[in-house]
């Protein structure tokens, strides 16, 4: 089955880009447009994309606040990728924040796009963790040292969280740490679960935020 996408961006010549790259792949179908947050809940739940490609900067509502809608709306919900023209936005890392799994840049090339498609979809690793965590590392809070603190993580979780945030695959982390791809995503799990987190992303900028790990 295709991974399937809905682009929202209130520039036309954006969504035309974004739908001739992604439809060009046997294996992504674009299902739907929108040109504004506002449209994103009710198309996700008439289309049930497996990714949303959401302009972060959009006049009527923001990719932040549809993102948001999304999470708190939608049952099993789409994984997000924040469409931007910056890296280090603070729209781009208020919408992680919020429930995002990761950006795409404007100015990325046609192999890029597709690869941030597929990642996300995947969702096994961090797309542009460099990025990430230097934003995250950039906006370090008390609650986040707090959410860490109560998780009460085990040594081996402590050690999967660590290498998760250095954008490691589960089959990366496995091989680092001489152990099975299963038993790293029972760590996994249990690592989102513990931190309230939806997804790596979200566990990796809490990780971030606490000063659990440093930026490099």
């Amino acid at each position: 089955m295709p991974v399937t996408v809905l682009l929202v961006d209130d520039e036309p010549l954006v969504r035309a880009g974004l739908r001739a790259v992604l439809d060009s792949q046997p294996d992504i179908e674009v299902v739907g447009e929108a040109a504004d947050g506002a449209s994103v809940v009710p198309l996700v739940r008439q289309l049930r994309p497996d990714v949303v490609a959401m302009d972060v900067r959009m006049p009527l509502l923001d990719g932040i606040e549809a993102t948001r809608a999304v999470l708190r709306s939608v049952d099993s919900p789409p994984k997000i990728l924040v469409v931007t023209t910056f890296e280090n936005d603070e729209y781009v890392y208020q919408a992680l924040r919020a429930g995002a799994d990761g950006f795409l840049l404007k100015r990325a090339k046609p192999s890029e796009i597709v690869h941030a498609v597929r990642l996300v979809a995947e969702g096994e690793t961090l797309l542009f963790p460099a990025a990430v965590r230097a934003l995250a590392a950039e906006y370090g809070n008390r609650q986040a040292r707090v959410v860490l603190e109560r998780a009460a993580l085990t040594e081996r979780e402590e050690g999967v969280l660590r290498l998760m945030s250095r954008g490691l695959t589960n089959v990366e982390i496995a091989r680092e740490l001489i152990v099975g791809t299963e038993t790293v995503k029972s760590h996994v799990s249990a690592i989102l679960g513990k931190l309230g987190a939806r997804d790596r992303t979200q566990a990796v900028i809490t990780a971030y935020e606490s000063g659990f790990v440093a930026p490099a």
